[in-house]
C-alpha cells in the first residue's frame, strides 16, 4: 500500500502505477460528469471542446449557484455542495470514456463491474473510491468552477473543476485486474454460503 500524490493530466505508466490499496491525492482539473451528460455523449453523438485526454471524472451532479461571472467564478457557477453519486449505472460509459475521450481516472461511489475492469486492464485506468457522506468535505477541496459545457443538462452538465488535496481517495479498481469490489462480494458469498449450511439450507 502506498499513498500517490498526482496532478492531472496523468500518463499511462501513472495510471498503471497504482494499485489496489493505494491511496491517491489529485491536484489540478477534475471533470464531472454524470448520466445524462455521457447519455448524450455516447448516445446521441454530443462532442464536449474539452479536452479529457489523461483526466479523471468524476461522478457527479453538483448542487451549484448562479452568479455573475467574474474572476473568481469564470464559469458564472460558484459550488455550494459537490457530491459523488453511485457509479454501477454509468459502468456502460467506462470503456468509450477512456477509448474516445483519453480519461485515465474515474472517482465514484460503489464501485463498477467487469466491463469496466477490463477497460482499466487494457487501456490503463483506475477506479477512485470515496465514502458515501463526504459532500461536504468534497466541496472544500474544490477551488474553483473554471468552465462548463453541455450546460442545457445542468445539473448534469459537464463541469470542469480546479482542486487542491482532493482526497486522499482508495484505489478500488486497477489497471491489473484487481477490484476491492469483487472481493468483497466473494467474502459476502462465501459467508451466505456459510450461514445456509449452518441452518441446513442448500445454497442455491
Amino acid at each position: 500500500m502506498a499513498h500517490h500524490e498526482l496532478h492531472t493530466p496523468i500518463s499511462e505508466a501513472q495510471a498503471r502505477a497504482l494499485k489496489v490499496n493505494d491511496t491517491v491525492t489529485l491536484n489540478g482539473t477534475l471533470f464531472g460528469i454524470r448520466d445524462a451528460t455521457q447519455i448524450h455523449m455516447f448516445d446521441r453523438g454530443r462532442t464536449t471542446r474539452f479536452d479529457l485526454a489523461g483526466h479523471a471524472v468524476i461522478h457527479t451532479a453538483p448542487n451549484v449557484k448562479k452568479v455573475a461571472p467574474s474572476p473568481e467564478f469564470p464559469a458564472g457557477y460558484a459550488p455550494v455542495c459537490v457530491g459523488t453519486t453511485t457509479s454501477d449505472r454509468m459502468e456502460r460509459f467506462t470503456r468509450p470514456l477512456m477509448e474516445k475521450n483519453g480519461v485515465r481516472i474515474i472517482i465514484g461511489k460503489g464501485g463498477l463491474r467487469e466491463a469496466s475492469a477490463a477497460a482499466f486492464r487494457e487501456l490503463g485506468g483506475v477506479y477512485l473510491a470515496i465514502v458515501g457522506g463526504t459532500a461536504a468535505l468534497e466541496t472544500t477541496w474544490i477551488e474553483q468552477i473554471e468552465d462548463v459545457d453541455l450546460d442545457d443538462l445542468n445539473p448534469e452538465s459537464l463541469w470542469k473543476f480546479r482542486i487542491r488535496g482532493f482526497g486522499p481517495l482508495l484505489v478500488g479498481m486497477d489497471s491489473h485486474g484487481g477490484s476491492l469490489f469483487e472481493r468483497v462480494r466473494a467474502d459476502v458469498d462465501a459467508r451466505r454460503a456459510q450461514v445456509l449450511a449452518g441452518l441446513g439450507v442448500k445454497a442455491a
